[in-house]
């Protein structure tokens, strides 16, 4: 349809508003400018206007096709529950690490890997589950890039609330010093900055348990890398049990960043553990982490894994190829319910959804999961058929 021309009584009129309110007129135009920036903001999901989710289309929950997108029917349901935990895909073809919790109006990310690109993509995501712009809980595991490459631009796109780190770390990488600014620059604004032995040993205000909603809490559990110095920065990741506990009964579920076996033996030894509905498996699904020690006390019912599968990011063997014939191993002794968030593949992209974005939820206690591209088991999976031997437990 054509644009309707102004007559030249209306030009004039405008001319002469303008050069009788010129002040008046650039505030005008600045305004509209703005508004509509604004707009186009907030629909991009780069920030977040509330009243403008009842104007605007709604963006769906990926970037670039990542782990295809929840249907609005599977959103409605998985809002519905009284806990959901999110694995997320992460933008690329890198295995790293980012988890939403969202329990009622209270929301928890862990880690913000695997790159710092992966920022959109993990903003896109959580947007649709924090309305509210503000992360209550922030806790990055330990000071590897697949863990913290994102988290500037993940502090800059929300307001926190307490964020909680490792007690200890070799790294001085560019990566963990931006990681150290922007949550510096976090905590100038207004948030809390403690580590987990600040948590456990209940320093400056830390807790070893927070209370997220009604009957669920998060505990942050001891390990002895928070204090000891050992080469292997995977074990001075951060863990932390979340319980939930309803009307006849009681859900744990297990975070333990890239904890490696020594970290895991620590872990055992100092808590008394139990058996966990989730465990988020350990190092991305290493040979050298989700150990029996561990396995053999939280028999898990469901495991998650962030990784690409197949992907040769870390080539030194193929042995360690993520997840690997010995986690499969033993794993399987305790469940079959394993999920693979992401696939590599030969492509210029160079990775593909496994199950994608992987929910696990919980409404009354009773536990479902829903991933964004399928539901498939990994040992269900063509990729698991061709590169992994099925343990007899999985036959």
């Amino acid at each position: 349809m054509a644009k309707k021309k102004m007559t030249k009584k209306q030009q004039r009129a405008v001319k002469k508003a303008a050069k009788k309110h010129p002040v008046l007129i650039t505030v005008i135009i600045l305004l509209v400018a703005t508004i509509g920036i604004l707009c186009f903001l907030h629909w991009k999901r780069i920030i977040h206007i509330p009243f403008l989710d009842k104007i605007l289309p709604q963006q769906q929950a990926t970037v670039d096709g990542v782990g295809g997108a929840f249907t609005e029917e599977d959103l409605t349901e998985i809002k519905s529950n009284d806990v959901s935990i999110h694995f997320l895909e992460l933008g690329n073809e890198y295995t790293g690490d980012c988890t939403l919790i969202k329990v009622g109006n209270t929301e928890v990310l862990i880690d913000a890997g695997s790159r710092a690109s992966s920022a959109s993509t993990i903003i896109s995501y959580v947007n649709q589950f924090c309305t509210d712009g503000t992360l209550e809980y922030v806790i990055a595991t330990h000071a590897d890039q697949d863990h913290i490459a994102a988290f500037p631009s993940v502090f800059e796109a929300y307001e926190c609330g307490t964020i909680i780190d490792f007690a200890k770390t070799n790294k001085n990488t560019q990566t963990y010093q931006n990681y150290v600014a922007a949550r510096d620059k976090e905590v100038a604004a207004g948030a809390t900055h403690y580590t987990v032995l600040e948590c456990w040993d209940n320093e400056n205000g830390a807790k070893r348990n927070y209370t997220l909603g009604d009957g669920v809490t998060m505990n942050f559990l001891y390990q002895r890398f928070y204090e000891e110095t050992t080469e292997d920065e995977n074990d001075y990741s951060v863990c932390m049990l979340l319980t939930e506990t309803y009307e006849g009964g009681v859900n744990n579920y297990l975070f333990t960043g890239d904890l490696e076996k020594d970290g895991e033996a620590s872990l055992v030894e100092k808590n008394a553990l139990p058996k966990c509905k989730l465990f988020k498996g350990g190092h991305h699904g290493s040979k050298t982490s989700s150990t029996d020690a561990l396995l053999s006390i939280i028999r898990p019912d469901i495991v998650c894994v962030c990784c690409c599968a197949g992907s040769d990011e870390y080539k030194a063997k193929p042995e360690n190829t993520f997840p690997t014939q010995a986690f499969v191993n033993r794993v399987a002794k305790y469940t079959k319910n394993v999920y693979v968030t992401t696939l590599a593949n030969d492509t210029e992209k160079g990775y593909e959804s496994m199950n994608g974005n992987i929910v696990v939820m919980s409404k009354n206690g009773d536990v479902k999961v829903r991933c964004s591209n399928n539901a498939t088991l990994l040992k269900d999976t063509d990729w698991f058929k061709k590169n992994r031997t099925a343990p007899s437990a999985w036959s």
